[in-house]
Parts: structure tokens; sequence; C-alpha cells
């Protein structure tokens, strides 16, 4: 029977609550690029489940702007496809500049977790579609500037293209692990991310966040408030018990 070897981190809802923060740089993005657009936390809900900054853009233009906010007659002003890749660019640095400037705190027990981790020797991991410089700017403030050290793989959307629920950033953190998905545990939030996990054959915790607890979960190993009151022999007991 496999063994746990290692734990693999999504990002974004699973480290921190971070998309409160992605949700108002959307929008100063927006506002900058004179776009006469605004997201309310209800509708980025929904835009949520399209995974990908641009992606999730290029959704919004078409099933709510072109369907339900059709110009007048003679007005083509929301006809105008804006440049995803530069729109996204102007949300990133508005997305870091936030982090810098305050940073956000870890969900709770995630830095207890992954110290305990390490102490066991389990290896560690991330598999994530955001972006790594998203990923720098979130984990810098709160582990500090060798952050990434703690993780022997980091897979993000610019080396995974295909998001979430794709399995590609699964299949590919197992590679270069050099793992068997077995010998693996994955730490989500999201349906999409549960999904791209599953795909690649990884028993899945899932720890929900007030924008994805509406979710289906299931398929999930174990539905968790928070990792708070997880301890490395629940992981284990949990794992031996989803290959078994």
């Amino acid at each position: 029977m496999a063994h746990l070897q290692a734990l693999i981190f999504d990002v974004d809802g699973t480290l921190a609550d971070t998309e409160g923060a992605h949700l108002a740089a959307f929008n100063q993005a927006f506002a900058s690029a004179g776009l006469p657009w605004h997201w309310d936390e209800s509708l980025y809900v929904s835009l949520l489940d399209v995974s990908g900054g641009k992606e999730r853009m290029a959704h919004y233009l078409t099933n709510h702007v072109n369907r339900d906010e059709a110009p007048a007659s003679g007005d083509n002003t929301t006809a105008i496809t804006p440049d995803f890749d530069a729109l996204h660019a102007i949300k990133t640095t508005a997305y870091t500049q936030q982090m810098r400037a305050g940073g956000l705190a870890l969900r709770p027990g995630i830095e207890t977790m992954l110290a305990a981790a390490q102490k066991a020797g389990l290896r560690l991991a991330i598999a994530t579609t955001t972006t790594e410089s998203n990923i720098d700017a979130l984990l810098r403030p709160r582990l500090g500037p060798d952050w990434s050290q703690r993780f022997e793989v980091i897979e993000h959307a610019g080396t995974a293209p295909r998001k979430k629920p794709d399995p590609q950033v699964y299949r590919q953190t197992l590679q270069r692990l050099g793992l068997t998905a077995p010998e693996c545990l994955a730490i989500e939030d999201s349906a999409n991310g549960l999904q791209a996990a599953l795909g690649a054959g990884i028993a899945t915790i899932i720890t929900p966040n007030p924008f994805t607890a509406h979710h289906n979960f299931k398929g999930a190993l174990r539905i968790l408030p928070s990792l708070e009151r997880t301890a490395i022999a629940d992981l284990h007991r949990w794992h031996a018990d989803a290959i078994r």
C-alpha cells in the first residue's frame, strides 16, 4: 500500500482568503482602463466557476456584457473587446500592490501545517492556476523572502496553462515530484480544484471559504472548515482510508 509522501496545496482561497482582494483588483483594473464594468461580490461568486482571470473576464464579456448590457441603438461602447492580456496585467499589479501594502493572513492552521509537514518529512508542493507573481506577493509577507524553498515543486499559470478543472497542473506536479497520485494528498477550496485533483487521481481535502461554500464537493476525502485542528496523524489516517 502506498504511503503518504507529499501534500499539494492550491493557493487562492486555500492558503489564504484572497478572493476579496482579487475582486478589488479586478474592479481597480476596470476603472483604470476606463471600462464601465464593476463586479459585486454576488456576481464574483458566480464568476469563480471560471478558472483564470483572463478567462473570467472573457466569460463576463460574453455572458453578461453582451447579453445583459446590450448597447442602445447607435452606442457601440460595450461591443469593444478589451485587451485581456493588458487588462489582466493591470489587475495583477493592483493585487500585488495590495499584498505588499498589508498582505493577508494565511488561513487558520496553514502555517502550523506547513511546519508540521516538513518536520514529519512530508514533501510540499503548490498546484495553482494563479500567476507566479501573485503567489510571491501573497506568501512573501507571511513566510519570508525564502518562502519558495519550503515547496519542492511550484506549478502555476505560467507552467500549466490549462486551467482547473483540467488536471494538467496536478499531473505536472506529480511528474516533477516523481510520485504517484496515491502517494499524495491535495488541499483545495473549490469544485474546480477538486475536479482537477481527482482528475489526476489524487485524494483531496477541501477547506471551503465564503466564496466557495456553495460548491458541490462530491468525491472529496474530507470537507473541513480549515486545517486549524488537523494533525499530520489525521492526514496519514485519512490518506490510508482513501487508498485502502
